[in-house]
């Protein structure tokens, strides 16, 4: 039985949608709402329930806006993940994710306290979709090894970031392996192997995924 009380804020763009997601919630007597933007005023809540449909730019803005210095989990409750959709939010740190079309009270509420307790909870076919991106990115990293140096599964080694900060001033492959003593294949491997593992699809994707994410 669930006794712990938890304080929750709910935002999603749309406000039936909202009111919709609330109204799944309100009469549970383990919950207490917070204002969706009465941040700070009686501390952040615990946890944070967010509805999106899709994960495009305003969905991730938010959510980093969730997640920066606070301690604060996020409940997603989502129309459609792709695949490197997945592994972004599991990387800003979404604690458990729903299907909408499955959100009903119950898992709505075991959501919410499993994320409150620092617990993960994702549907079965999730956990197999990020088993198999995990998978595949681990073996793109573990080819990219021999460029040197340990490479993270998620974000960007320091390494990674010299290559990237050198190619948005500009400089082309030759120019960054003189700057950082570094041979022109050892660049493009290390260019080649992140933009594999954070699925980018071009040198300027991946100095403005840099860029956006604060790397440089």
């Amino acid at each position: 039985m669930l006794t712990t009380r938890v304080t929750v804020t709910v935002h999603a763009s749309d406000p039936l949608s909202r009111a919709g997601l609330i109204s799944h919630l309100r009469h549970q007597p383990t919950i207490d709402f917070v204002p969706e933007h009465d941040d700070g005023v009686r501390g952040d809540p615990a946890v944070a329930v967010m509805l999106a449909d899709r994960i495009d730019e305003p969905t991730t803005a938010e959510l980093r806006r969730l997640l920066r210095g606070r301690d604060q989990r996020v409940v997603l409750v989502a129309r459609e993940l792709r695949e490197p959709d997945l592994l972004s939010v599991v990387e800003y740190g979404v604690r458990a994710i729903i299907w909408r079309h499955q959100a009903t009270e119950q898992r709505l509420l075991n959501a919410v306290h499993s994320a409150a307790r620092g617990e993960g909870e994702l549907p079965p076919d999730l956990v197999s979709r990020l088993l198999n991106q995990v998978g595949r990115l681990q073996r793109a990293t573990a080819a990219g090894t021999g460029t040197g140096g340990a490479v993270p599964l998620f974000g960007m080694a320091p390494r990674e970031v010299d290559v990237l900060r050198l190619l948005a001033e500009g400089l082309d492959t030759r120019q960054i392996s003189e700057k950082l003593a570094y041979s022109e294949r050892t660049v493009k491997n290390i260019l080649h192997s992140l933009m594999t593992r954070l699925q980018l699809t071009n040198r300027a994707h991946a100095v403005a995924y840099a860029l956006r994410e604060g790397y440089i």
